[in-house]
């Protein structure tokens, strides 16, 4: 038998041990090592997530789950997205946005290109995305049981006309979000087909999620910027990024601080995504277009007409 001392002995022994290393990898690209204990902030207690994958997101802001949505599901959002194209259906408050320099349409020749679908809250087929069970799954790790889907888009990066605007400046998600916490907000973001560097696949900033929100602006660029396509006017350019190549059904989730954009799309095909997630100004404007909203409506107001509860208990704004 041990005495008392000689057991306190065993324990300091183990407890002087160098703590053990997790690695953690969104890519075949090492990010960061992480060492145990950490307090986890980000992510609520669940049987989801493992161990490593929290730790990730903990420290980098994303994380990347592969094959998530199965292609049937994918096939039936991109048919909607056709059909909303070739004005087949028409979606109440859904906004329909081109891009500047791209004149033919991937569907109507004498329409420009559709570069993105915003608020399809009211598209029963496409509002599925948002009500997905593995969609769900995995948004209740960073939100808690009570989850809306506040904004809703499916991207569709059109070839670039030589301008560059099929980019996406480096942004943070939070600037066009009037609601709190950030830490219990998340962005899910769906592959329609695979994209990497050439087509304009996600580029992220590793860890930028633990910063504050930076001030926003439409950058100055050469052939123009895509309308609400704003960016930060001060991060580090040579920071360190990663580019998320993804297949079609692979989800990525990310931090609304986690700083991110995308290159343009350098192939002839038009690169599909669809998302659940400004200066106020445009915001009221876009709302008192779209509603006959009068003068008077607030941002906070915009939000709340377009949040919808897919789990749990409605929150208030």
């Amino acid at each position: 038998m041990f005495r008392a001392a000689d057991r306190l002995k065993v324990v300091l022994r183990h407890l002087d041990r160098p703590n053990s290393r997790i690695k953690a990898c969104a890519t075949s690209a090492q990010v960061a090592a992480y060492t145990h204990p950490v307090e986890l902030r980000y992510t609520t207690d669940n049987d989801v997530l493992t161990p490593e994958q929290r730790l990730f997101y903990e420290e980098n802001g994303f994380l990347l789950i592969k094959n998530l949505i199965p292609d049937e599901a994918i096939d039936r959002f991109r048919t909607e997205f056709e059909k909303i194209c070739r004005r087949e259906v028409k979606v109440p408050g859904l906004l329909v946005m081109r891009d500047i320099a791209i004149s033919k349409s991937e569907f109507l020749p004498d329409q420009s290109a559709v570069s993105k679908l915003q608020d399809f809250q009211e598209d029963q087929e496409l509002f599925r995305y948002c009500t997905l069970p593995q969609i769900l799954k995995y948004v209740e790790c960073f939100t808690g049981p009570n989850i809306m889907a506040m904004h809703t888009m499916l991207i569709n990066k059109p070839p670039d006309a030589g301008k560059k605007t099929s980019r996406h400046p480096m942004h943070q998600d939070l600037h066009y979000f009037p609601f709190r916490p950030a830490d219990h907000i998340v962005c899910a973001w769906t592959a329609m087909e695979r994209v990497d560097r050439s087509n304009g696949c996600l580029v992220v900033l590793p860890g930028t999620h633990k910063g504050t929100l930076k001030q926003h602006d439409y950058p100055d660029w050469e052939g123009g910027v895509n309308k609400m396509y704003h960016g930060i006017r001060d991060y580090d350019p040579d920071q360190q990024r990663v580019h998320l190549v993804m297949e079609k059904g692979d989800t990525v989730f990310f931090h609304p601080l986690l700083i991110h954009g995308s290159g343009m799309n350098r192939t002839q095909g038009f690169r599909k995504g669809t998302s659940q997630e400004i200066i106020e100004q445009e915001v009221k404007e876009i709302a008192q277009r779209k509603y006959n909203a009068g003068s008077d409506i607030t941002l906070q107001d915009t939000w709340a007409v377009r949040g919808r509860l897919v789990k749990g208990q409605r929150t208030v704004l």
